[in-house]
């Protein structure tokens, strides 16, 4: 099917564009109502990612509501480790648990390689939002990356300092090192499923990136991100390393298309230091949208013009938060739509 608005695949391959594409993370959430009242048919959280004609509708909501360039397939990073044999539950108000972990060698024998089947649902709500979204706009797949997926199954819950996983890898490097290469197997299948089911381009999520120093996120996560990335070779590749400041060159030279700033990020600087070759996606601070639309539209345009143009997909520097008036987040991309350089 060929796609009517295909300005962040040109985008993100680095072609020039008629404009600056833009998307914003967690665009199929809470801000909606219509996600809302859909929620309110099911049981929870978990049962509407797995209902794939559901997790569709939600998927092309904010394409119809707020008039993003591409839709992002509405899933968790978390259903890897589900497939892998380690369910999760999510808690209102408290976010995900594992009410099992793995934290040794003989937990490894809890777990198996993810395959496709595993994950077939999934696959279904890509097909089915395909098909709602006809050509409108491409479809986003994604992932969590192998660290992050570490941090939650070793830890079991969010945490400020993860200090279980982190103590993991210096105290069982081996061990670390085999599950790290569990994940990433099943997430090389995964991703490679979700194209094959239409995703028209993939963003792996390092949510943690920022609590490990430099030498060890470099061990511990992007090898890890590189050997996906290298694995990918049929759409363009997004990865999103939350406050990774001190290896931005060293994401510059993975073998993806995209890199994506968070709202710390010094938009000059990390251009400098992840190179001229390198897309970048980002990077508007989401608590901006709290503002007025004159503050909106002054710190848009800041964002467009150090961005100057080139090279850029234009998103948050974070998921949009769940109690942002979606009339703001429609400002803002029609902002970013009618801004000239």
């Amino acid at each position: 099917m060929s796609l009517k608005n295909d300005l962040i695949i040109r985008a993100a391959r680095g072609e020039n564009t008629e404009r600056t594409p833009v998307w914003v993370m967690r665009q199929a959430g809470r801000i909606l109502k219509g996600y809302r009242q859909i929620r309110a048919q099911v049981s929870g959280f978990v049962e509407l990612v797995k209902t794939p004609e559901l997790a569709a509708e939600v998927t092309v909501q904010p394409v119809d509501l707020l008039g993003v360039d591409a839709a992002i397939i509405f899933s968790d990073i978390l259903v890897i480790p589900e497939a892998m044999g380690l369910p999760y539950v999510m808690e209102e108000k408290k976010g995900p648990r594992f009410p099992q972990t793995v934290n040794r060698n003989d937990d490894l024998n809890k777990l198996s390689i993810a395959g496709e089947h595993e994950l077939e649902y999934v696959m279904e709500a890509i097909r089915v939002a395909k098909q709602k979204l006809d050509g409108r706009v491409p479809l986003i797949g994604f992932t969590g990356a192998p660290w992050t997926l570490f941090c939650y199954m070793t830890e079991g819950k969010g945490s400020k300092t993860f200090s279980v996983p982190r103590k993991l890898l210096y105290s069982d490097p081996e061990f670390s090192h085999k599950l790290l290469d569990m994940i990433t197997e099943s997430t090389i299948r995964y991703l490679k499923g979700q194209i094959r089911a239409g995703a028209d381009l993939v963003q792996i999520f390092d949510s943690w990136a920022g609590i490990l120093p430099k030498p060890i996120y470099e061990a511990f996560s992007l090898k890890y991100i590189e050997k996906i990335c290298q694995s990918i070779s049929e759409v363009p590749v997004i990865v999103f390393a939350k406050d990774a400041y001190a290896s931005r060159a060293s994401l510059g030279k993975l073998s993806c298309d995209v890199i994506g700033l968070d709202w710390n990020m010094d938009i000059i600087e990390s251009r400098k230091l992840i190179g001229p070759d390198k897309v970048l996606q980002g990077n508007l601070d989401p608590a901006v949208l709290y503002g007025s639309n004159k503050e909106i539209e002054k710190h848009t345009h800041r964002m467009l013009q150090e961005f100057g143009g080139i090279k850029h997909i234009a998103n948050l520097g974070h998921g949009v938060y769940p109690d942002t008036d979606p009339d703001k987040v429609r400002f803002f991309i029609e902002t970013v739509k009618n801004f000239s350089n």
